[in-house]
């Protein structure tokens, strides 16, 4: 069996992870383009690349670079979250502690549910 290029390991973590191209960059801190020209294999993958990608999702750096062993080192990441804490980051003070509330008061729901049944 061959193993894939690259390029298709790049194209294969995103849809693992179900995440588009440039959320994909810009969670390793690439303009989208870049990051299109390294799936597309018109552009080297570098080092640092490969490092940003094995630490933000948790990826293989052997299987990355060369489509040995396994995809992920572990689970793979939580992309919801990741995308949650993104949004978070960026809403006022004011709109961070009226969530915080929100998500507290669906724990105790929940809670609640889970001792009824």
């Amino acid at each position: 069996m061959a193993v894939p290029a690259l390029k298709e390991r790049l194209k294969g973590i995103r849809k693992a992870l179900e995440i588009n191209q440039r959320d994909f960059a810009k969670g390793i801190f690439l303009s989208h383009s870049l990051y299109a020209q390294l799936e597309s294999g018109t552009r080297n993958i570098n080092d640092r690349i490969i490092e940003l990608i094995s630490t933000k999702y948790n990826v293989n750096k052997d299987w990355l670079k060369t489509g040995k062993g396994e995809m992920f080192g572990g689970d793979p990441p939580d992309t919801e979250l990741n995308q949650l804490i993104e949004i978070y980051r960026e809403l006022d003070p004011l709109f961070k502690k009226y969530i915080s509330l929100q998500i507290k008061q669906l724990l105790e729901v929940q809670k609640g549910t889970k001792k009824e049944q």
